[in-house]
């Protein structure tokens, strides 16, 4: 059994964390007319400490998923095991926590007085202090909830989360209207958790969160997984990477041909003294333009997540046998 260790606790680390086979959820449509699909055939697999993200427009089926994995929701058909159990058992025994967007709080009560009360729902009067410091609360301890600022308040419910001493954390659109740095103060207290070797799932349509924070993402598009891969391959997915640099004075046109004979170069483009190269080929345009066309200030730039995204949900047909090729990949 391979182990690891959460909060002094010792883990299985062999078990998968979240495996969901075929999941479909359906509702009734308006009127009694019809069915709406929020879920539609959906596998992921995931291993315990991984850290995941479920990247998708708003509607795409991410919540409705986290929804069941939480056993808020039941599927309409498919299986869900969460530490190789169903996921109300997991949740009851405290496995599984959740950082939701909305609700959940008292605003009259303080911070401290929050936790405390959650915590002797849980049995956990010990890891109030813990969970507090954990959280980045200990200067808002005394601060009534109701005074508390949207990410400060996200910062509770994931003290809150953290209580049971969870082996995986799911995380639904936790910095939804969070400014830019609220939302990085919440990542950089999720990011030293996840050290500890919790499973980290969270849904999120900030492509940027995806690219940041997780290193494999799921791409979830009309209730359906698009592409799941390593984030960074998922990145280079589509697109190509593009070589730049500066060259000599009145010699652009001319590194310009050079480098548009290169195998593998899509396109070239010249603005001033500054060539570039784009295309599978960019790795020997890079070395050209520091070689042979004597380039300086040589930039280098991966297509980003962005770009992998909009390709991959721009058709349905395309991006389902990318899941399709995907998914054989990762067997």
């Amino acid at each position: 059994m391979v182990e690891s260790r959460v909060s002094g606790h010792i883990r299985d680390m062999t078990t998968p964390a979240l495996r969901v086979a075929d999941l479909r959820k359906e509702y009734p449509g308006r009127s009694g007319h019809g069915t709406v699909v929020a879920v539609d055939g959906i596998d992921v697999e995931i291993a315990a400490g991984e850290i995941v993200a479920f990247l998708g427009p708003n509607g795409a089926g991410k919540t409705t998923t986290l929804d069941i994995v939480l056993g808020l929701v039941p599927p309409t058909s498919g299986t869900v095991e969460v530490l190789g159990v169903t996921p109300r058992q997991a949740v009851t025994a405290g496995h599984v926590s959740a950082v939701l967007q909305t609700g959940g709080l008292l605003r009259d009560l303080r911070v401290d007085e929050t936790v405390r009360a959650i915590a002797a729902l849980h049995g956990a009067r010990s890891r109030v202090d813990e969970v507090i410091r954990r959280a980045g609360l200990t200067e808002l301890a005394g601060r009534k909830v109701g005074h508390c600022s949207g990410g400060e308040q996200q910062r509770l419910r994931f003290a809150l989360a953290l209580l049971p001493d969870p082996q995986i954390l799911v995380l639904d659109e936790p910095t939804a209207g969070m400014d830019a740095a609220a939302r990085r103060d919440f990542w950089e207290t999720m990011r030293a958790e996840t050290h500890e070797g919790r499973t980290v799932v969270f849904a999120t349509h900030y492509l940027e969160e995806a690219q940041a924070f997780a290193p494999r993402t799921v791409l979830i598009d009309h209730g359906k997984v698009r592409a799941d891969r390593p984030t960074d391959e998922l990145r280079n997915l589509v697109g190509d990477r593009v070589a730049t640099a500066t060259v000599a004075p009145g010699t652009a046109r001319a590194a310009a041909e050079a480098l548009a004979a290169i195998p593998g170069v899509r396109e070239v483009h010249a603005h001033g003294d500054r060539v570039s190269a784009t295309g599978t080929g960019s790795d020997a345009a890079a070395l050209a333009l520091l070689t042979t066309l004597g380039g300086r200030d040589l930039e280098v730039s991966a297509p980003s997540l962005e770009s992998a995204f909009f390709a991959l949900t721009a058709s349905g047909e395309d991006a389902g046998a990318t899941a399709d090729t995907t998914k054989e990949t990762r067997r």
